[in-house]
């Protein structure tokens, strides 16, 4: 016997969510009456959702939080720009870098938020695909010098690689990764 689908209870999803995404909000809007109204677009986004689909939301703090993102963009009504990081082609990629490192490796929070937490995994699934796209001698280094955090020195000194070797080889890794994560990092801003 086919059992229907559960509808998911929106009002218990609305006093769950609603504290956490009204701070969300209230921290990239700057004015009070448009993070109310924009809080009650995403809740009503939600309910309508919920009432027209059969399948329920899998990962509702994700949706919710994508859904109020995409909200203050869509009614051009962010905070201040400068607080967002901006995106430059322009070959100083570090900031990116940085800006991924501080995403993936900030452990300073207690509990990180839902869209932090989505971010992350998105990041390290990418990183992942990147990185196995690298000849094995540059994600080594790599992985070696970023993630297991042994200096180039050391590496050189159990591998009898020299140390110039690894260093060309860390270059063209990380040269490799910016292009490959720009996309990423372009689409987190913009999306």
């Amino acid at each position: 016997m086919n059992k229907k689908p559960e509808k998911q209870d929106v009002g218990r999803l609305i006093v769950e969510y609603q504290p956490r995404l009204k701070a969300f909000i209230r921290k990239n809007v700057a004015n009070k009456e448009d993070a109310d109204d924009i809080l009650q677009d995403v809740f009503y986004q939600l309910v309508k959702t919920v009432d027209n689909t059969m399948n329920p939301i899998e990962q509702v703090a994700a949706w919710l939080y994508r859904v109020a993102r995409n909200t203050i963009i869509n009614k051009g009504i962010k905070k201040h720009e400068e607080e967002l990081p901006v995106y430059r082609n322009d070959g100083s990629d570090d900031e990116m870098l940085n800006d991924f490192s501080k995403l993936m490796f900030d452990n300073n929070e207690t509990s990180p938020s839902p869209e932090t937490e989505y971010l992350r995994s998105l990041v390290w699934v990418e990183l992942e695909n990147a990185l196995s796209e690298l000849p094995p001698e540059q994600r080594e280094v790599f992985e070696l010098t970023e993630l297991d955090g042994l200096s180039v020195k050391e590496i050189s000194q159990t591998t009898g690689v020299p140390v110039n070797t690894l260093l060309s080889r860390k270059h063209y890794a990380v040269k490799h990764l910016r292009k490959r994560l720009s996309g990423l990092y372009a689409d987190i801003l913009y999306s």
